[in-house]
């Protein structure tokens, strides 16, 4: 248990740290993207608006309203930045190509470039490096392109550089949360040890005076004959001794390691059912069985009986006058799948969710005579752990019950 709490623990503290590290990189790489994108955009509608070139005065002076009037262009501008236009007619036709500003390429591979643009219906985007605009007025178009390798060359650099520190953080956390995580969990691990300690010395130290209260009571009756005193003592004396017993095995169920072997499963079930069936009928309660035959099971045989009495002892006792009972036992792809189902006066899917708990009892009054503290699913459910499976609980008319256990093959 202290093991999956640890491995809880880890997996929770990576999960938020993975969502935080993948927020942050990716809000750092989406602005910085943008800012590639938006600075493209305004020096190609600088461009645009000057018809092909930086105005001389370094002051935009026209009247669109995505850029701001009056706006000084950096003087270094003009000299840096590397890009090459086409002029165009009406109907598209190109009749200049302007490619001095840029050297690696040609007036063919402009036109080439010129020509893929005017087929993508697009008025913005990016050509390969390239950060093209296809700018229209009342008298001229004109398609832009501008080199933006040396900012997508800078970005790809912060984004694997972005991606490696995450990675490299997020594995050195890791580590130090393995390395940790005994620490963490220490004052819990000791204290579920003190507890489980605890109940299992309690429980040996009443074996001792219950044995030897009810060995009196036994010497009692054969001197006394019998009294309604000395048998209600017990039958007392019996519950707290099944209760003992069950707190013993539980607590050894969660520390102990269990010998698994192959054994037939389908024999095991139909043998334990069996003799439940005549306890079944003095009730008037009855039993149907469908087991399928030939299956084994790799496991401890004494837990998975104690299993299968255990759910059919907790049905039998919850099942309404008359009511039915249905086991089944059967083989689905990879998975054994034994279930319980049978009726009973009520029950709700709130209850259900807490029915594993130790000490739960859906009879809030936790009348005796149902016999029991609500340990014998908390056992089964330590039983189906220790075999690597799953058990759960559902009801769709809150007038019946079924519990399903799921074992790997």
């Amino acid at each position: 248990m202290i093991s999956k709490l640890r491995v809880k623990l880890i997996f929770a503290a990576m999960i938020s740290l993975l969502v935080v590290l993948t927020t942050i990189m990716g809000v750092v790489i989406g602005f910085n993207y943008y800012k590639i994108i938006s600075d493209a955009d305004k020096t190609l509608l600088i461009l645009a608006e000057n018809d092909g070139f930086f105005p001389k005065d370094n002051i935009m002076q026209y009247n669109d309203f995505k850029v701001p009037k009056n706006q000084a262009i950096p003087p270094e501008m003009p000299f840096e930045t590397r890009y090459f236009f086409c002029f165009l007619d009406t109907n598209n036709n190109i009749l200049a190509v302007n490619t001095g500003k840029i050297a690696a390429i040609n007036s063919q591979t402009a036109i080439q470039y010129t020509q893929n643009v005017l087929k993508s219906n697009k008025t913005n985007g990016f050509l390969g490096n390239y950060r093209y605009l296809i700018y229209k007025s009342d008298y001229k178009n004109i398609v832009l392109f501008l080199d933006c390798s040396r900012n997508i060359d800078s970005f790809k650099t912060l984004r694997l550089s972005s991606i490696m520190v995450s990675i490299t953080g997020f594995l050195l956390v890791l580590i130090l949360l393995i390395l940790l995580s005994n620490r963490i969990v220490k004052p819990f691990s000791e204290n579920y040890e003190k507890q489980k300690r605890f109940i299992t010395d309690a429980g040996h130290e009443l074996k001792t005076p219950l044995t030897i209260i009810n060995a009196d009571t036994e010497i009692l009756s054969m001197d006394l004959g019998e009294n309604e005193w000395i048998t209600d003592i017990q039958t007392q004396t019996k519950r707290l001794s099944e209760l003992a017993n069950d707190l013993i095995l539980l607590s050894r169920m969660q520390e102990d390691d269990i010998n698994f072997i192959d054994f037939p499963i389908s024999d095991i079930v139909e043998e334990t059912i069996q003799g439940f069936k005549t306890v079944a009928k003095t009730q008037e309660k009855t039993i149907d069985i469908d087991i399928q035959p030939m299956l084994s099971l790799y496991g401890d045989e004494s837990s998975i009986r104690k299993l299968v009495s255990i759910l059919l002892d907790n049905a039998i006792k919850y099942t309404d006058l008359n009511g039915k009972i249905v086991c089944n036992l059967k083989k689905h792809k990879n998975q054994i799948l034994l279930s319980v189902y049978n009726t009973t006066d009520n029950i709700t899917k709130e209850q259900t969710k807490y029915l594993f708990d130790r000490f739960y009892r859906t009879d809030k009054s936790r009348n005796s005579q149902t016999g029991g503290y609500g340990l014998g699913l908390s056992i089964a459910k330590e039983v189906v752990n220790k075999h690597k499976g799953k058990i759960t609980a559902n009801t769709d008319d809150g007038k019946s019950l079924l519990i399903t256990v799921t074992f790997p093959v």
